[in-house]
């Protein structure tokens, strides 16, 4: 955990930072969170589950190794579990290739994100789901914030809840009006 000014990349900044890029420096670890999340899941999502999609932002890589441990615990019979990158798209934050957005068309997808903030990018990757043609299940996080304003009305399942103290709209920023010096990642 950090201390000091952070834009969070959301509209919000703040005094607080867990550095999710840490935890994905090894993949045993990313392994090890995504297997964690995935005893949180009700047997019902897991059975349920048909894609994994995450932003390539940070949740891609948690997506990929859930929608792969996913698979390795189905049955031969089961299909197999897919996976949906969202890509970074600077008018309206992600966007899906063509040949994902024709994948998720008629399926259950599990979101997946290494942090939950606001929920805002839960709610942007739900609605490129949705307009392909899919619906989601539930979404999961390594960390939640449990500062989100946006539900998507889906289960939500976190390793770790923490609810940061002095969060801040970036326009009411106490810390940008005092002139500290503010670090985005």
């Amino acid at each position: 955990m950090l201390d000091g000014h952070f834009d969070y990349g959301n509209g919000y900044h703040g005094r607080v930072y867990v550095n999710p890029h840490q935890l994905f420096r090894h993949p045993s670890t990313i392994w090890r969170f995504a297997q964690d999340l995935i005893d949180l899941l009700p047997a019902d999502l897991v059975q349920k589950t048909e894609v994994v999609a995450g932003p390539v932002t940070g949740g891609a890589l948690l997506a990929h190794t859930i929608a792969g441990l996913l698979d390795s615990r189905r049955s031969l019979t089961h299909p197999p579990c897919s996976f949906a990158p969202f890509n970074s798209d600077p008018t309206r934050g992600f966007a899906l290739r063509a040949f994902y957005r024709a994948e998720l068309k008629g399926r259950r997808v599990l979101l997946a994100d290494d942090v939950r903030n606001t929920g805002e990018t839960f709610a942007r990757c739900a609605a490129l789901v949705q307009e392909a043609g899919g619906s989601i299940v539930a979404t999961a996080e390594i960390y939640d914030r449990c500062e989100a304003l946006t539900d998507l009305g889906v289960p939500n399942i976190a390793l770790v809840e923490y609810k940061a103290p002095q969060n801040y709209k970036a326009a009411d920023c106490p810390l940008c009006r005092a002139g500290v010096a503010i670090t985005k990642f």
